[in-house]
């Protein structure tokens, strides 16, 4: 019974953590001041301005609407801009608890994937900070979730909401129509593969497209957006906005002194500092506060050595020609998330990006603990083993949670959870 409720139980935990302090730090953190610009804009022009001009802007509008929807109720403030981001934080952890049940069927490891969400520290910092990768993060593994229902049609609306939040979303799209369409060609008749090929087609190439397009419906129906006399024809417009923004996003080179190479972000080998102050009110001469969006070092570096046992039984299952819908989805949303960042070597880059495929790796955690549970291990000393790690992931959590959230503690109590000079 106590599993059962757990995950609802948790998200209320959760909740509790990411409204308190909330307005913590003051004034903006890292990116926010472009994000909750862009917001405010949206709620007064529906476009993005700077002064009486239109501005160019390089992510899609659905994100910065959201951070807007939290600006409107509660109002231009620190709680405003990050009201929605902490909603959804929260929505996730919900998201992959259901997720977890369809896909291992046990109220248990249901419970224990809900708290690993919540005890990570990168979901947390995102939770609390107005950007754009968590509702990118929620919107693609909705779609995952509703893809694997078979709710197709549902599942190609929410990646369309993904790919407005930012363009990343593309690669779990073209993943969801690449197995889409495998399916397909190795399980019907030749005769019979037109007209599900184009429903697929419908489902996951036009819709998602259509509802990409619609995001931008500001940008189409005022006459303050950026570029849109380029050309005659409304569309053509919008495309070549649409080419700049590429050129952006392929020409971004600029040295950042957090930027780090995707080969590192597994391990937190360079987290990002979104804050850091030194503030007096600690008790001591040498004070800090800082926000790191860091995920919970031993989740994230467990999830490491998860992923390699995934993957060696994704391929033996391969081999064996048995479907397991668990190992599936987990290479899929690693693949579609983590791969194609590699094939940017020179692009600035950050770790915090990883949050994207961060469910993906705690499905991985979750199926090792499966593997255990159900494994020769005598059932005490196996449930023995599951209940250690996931007390030790709390307790690393707790632990770190002073840098997560900003809070002020000693320098020599910071320093102390800097366990790789990387980290400062």
């Amino acid at each position: 019974m106590i599993a059962a409720i757990a995950p609802i139980l948790i998200a209320i935990a959760s909740l509790a953590i990411r409204l308190s302090n909330l307005a913590t730090p003051k004034d903006f953190v890292f990116d926010e001041v472009y994000y909750v610009d862009g917001a405010r804009d949206f709620l007064k022009y529906g476009v993005e301005v700077t002064g009486s001009k239109p501005e160019f802007i390089v992510h899609p509008p659905v994100g910065k609407w959201l951070i807007a929807s939290g600006i409107k109720l509660f109002g231009d403030s620190e709680f405003g801009w990050r009201f929605a981001t902490a909603i959804f934080g929260v929505l996730l952890i919900l998201l992959f608890a259901r997720l977890a049940h369809v896909l291992f069927y046990s109220p248990l490891l249901t419970a224990i994937a809900a708290l690993l969400m919540a005890c990570d520290g990168l979901v947390l910092v995102h939770s609390r900070t107005a950007l754009l990768d968590l509702f990118l993060t929620f919107f693609v593994l909705l779609a995952i979730y509703l893809w694997h229902q078979q709710r197709h049609w549902l599942a190609s609306i929410s990646v369309g909401l993904a790919m407005g939040t930012k363009w990343s979303a593309v690669y779990f799209l073209a993943a969801l129509l690449f197995v889409s369409l495998y399916k397909i060609f190795s399980q019907h008749p030749s005769k019979k593969l037109i007209r599900p090929t184009i429903t697929k087609f419908l489902q996951y190439g036009f819709l998602p497209v259509i509802v990409y397009i619609s995001t931008w419906t500001g940008w189409f129906l005022g006459n303050r957006g950026w570029d849109r006399q380029w050309s005659s024809n409304l569309f053509m417009s919008w495309i070549h906005y649409h080419s700049e923004m590429l050129g952006f996003h392929t020409g971004l080179t600029q040295k950042h002194s957090y930027q780090a190479n995707p080969w590192s972000w597994m391990i937190m080998g360079r987290p990002t500092s979104f804050f850091y102050d030194s503030p007096k009110g600690c008790g001591d001469q040498n004070c800090a506060a800082e926000v790191l969006a860091i995920g919970t070092p031993l989740l994230w570096w467990a999830g490491t050595i998860a992923i390699a046992i995934v993957i060696g039984f994704w391929i033996r299952s391969l081999v064996r020609r048995v479907s397991d819908p668990a190992l599936n989805i987990i290479v899929l949303g690693m693949a579609a998330g983590y791969l194609p960042w590699f094939f940017f070597q020179q692009r600035t880059v950050f770790t915090f990006y990883a949050v994207i495929f961060e469910p993906f790796m705690l499905l991985a955690i979750v199926y090792c603990l499966k593997l255990l549970l159900d494994g020769s291990l005598n059932s005490g000393i196996s449930q023995g083993l599951v209940a250690a790690f996931v007390v030790i992931i709390f307790l690393n959590f707790l632990y770190f949670f002073p840098i997560f959230t900003g809070e002020t503690i000693t320098y020599d109590a910071w320093l102390a959870r800097m366990w790789l000079t990387s980290w400062i």
